[in-house]
């Protein structure tokens, strides 16, 4: 059985206890990180039939489209599953900053000591 996931074709995700699997989203141009969020079966199911981004909001315990409210709506070009099927990769073209702060990436600082430090 874990050949037929970990090598086969047959999409089965692994989902964990809360029914939740991690994607994450990065620049189909840059190739850089946007951001990491969850995803359900439906959020996933929605994704493959729409090709744009949908997750399960843990803080919200709601269904969210990226961008319903902003317009940043992330394109999907790909979507990849990892090899025991228990995270997605999405490329995306962005329609706007993936960060709900207004930043391009989520990932907009680094880490040096106990500091962090934004990018310029």
């Amino acid at each position: 059985m874990a050949e037929d996931i970990e090598q086969g074709s047959l999409l089965a995700p692994r989902w964990d206890a809360a029914g939740l699997i991690t994607a994450v989203l990065t620049d189909r141009r840059s190739g850089d990180v946007l951001m990491v969020a969850h995803m359900n079966k439906e959020a996933l199911r929605r994704t493959i039939d729409s090709g744009e981004a949908w997750f399960w909001s843990r803080s919200r315990q709601a269904m969210w489209k990226k961008g319903e409210t902003s317009g940043h709506v992330m394109r999907v070009t790909d979507i990849r599953i990892d090899c025991d099927q228990d995270s997605v990769w999405l490329k995306v073209d962005p329609a706007g900053p993936a960060c709900h702060t207004g930043e391009r990436s989520c990932y907009y600082r680094r880490i040096e000591g106990d500091a962090l430090i934004r990018d310029d």
